[in-house]
């Protein structure tokens, strides 16, 4: 997979969709950048200016146009965005997946269904063999909303990743083509 990827619109059920960034999605930008969390895992600022917040937005675009991966902004149907999701391809057939979910949002099963439809669509439409996706054992809600959308824990990576200044443990869960047939 290389060259330039295209970021499509994927319905998330009725009351979702994934698609690509806007520039006025720097609202939800704004409030991640306030969680004690979000920042320390993800490129969102740890504090928020509106260059800032559209330079966010502006990453996200050139993840595709440099054939990096496909950032999608998770955004009510016909409404504003409430977090992020992205699928990242990788060598062997292997690619990552990595999510967040604005506070407002939590609690209304949104990275569950965020993570069905883009694992259905890395797995089916673009025939990833595998999907990999890493979180820190405390997190349960990531993790819960990781199995509730058929992602398997295969087990802990000790010291894995560097997060806030300190190797933290994660949990390595996957997603197979195979086990859609």
């Amino acid at each position: 997979m290389e060259g330039q990827f295209v970021v499509p619109e994927l319905p998330v059920g009725e009351s979702f969709l994934l698609r690509p960034w806007r520039l006025d999605d720097v609202v939800v930008v704004e409030e991640a950048s306030t969680d004690a969390y979000i920042p320390l895992i993800t490129t969102v600022p740890s504090r928020y200016s509106e260059e800032e917040g559209e330079a966010f937005v502006r990453r996200q675009w050139s993840r595709a146009t440099d054939g990096v991966g496909y950032s999608f902004a998770i955004a009510e149907t016909g409404g504003r965005a409430v977090g992020q999701i992205g699928l990242w391809p990788g060598p062997h057939g292997r690619a990552s997946v990595g999510y967040w979910v604005a506070g407002s949002a939590r609690g209304r099963g949104v990275a569950r269904a965020a993570l069905g439809t883009i694992s259905s669509w890395g797995l089916e439409q673009l025939r990833i063999p595998r999907l990999e996706l890493n979180v820190e054992p405390w997190n349960a809600p990531s993790w819960k909303a990781a199995e509730r959308a058929g992602f398997v824990r295969e087990g802990l990576l000790r010291g894995w990743q560097e997060i806030g200044g300190e190797r933290r443990d994660m949990f390595v869960y996957s997603k197979l083509l195979v086990d859609l047939a």
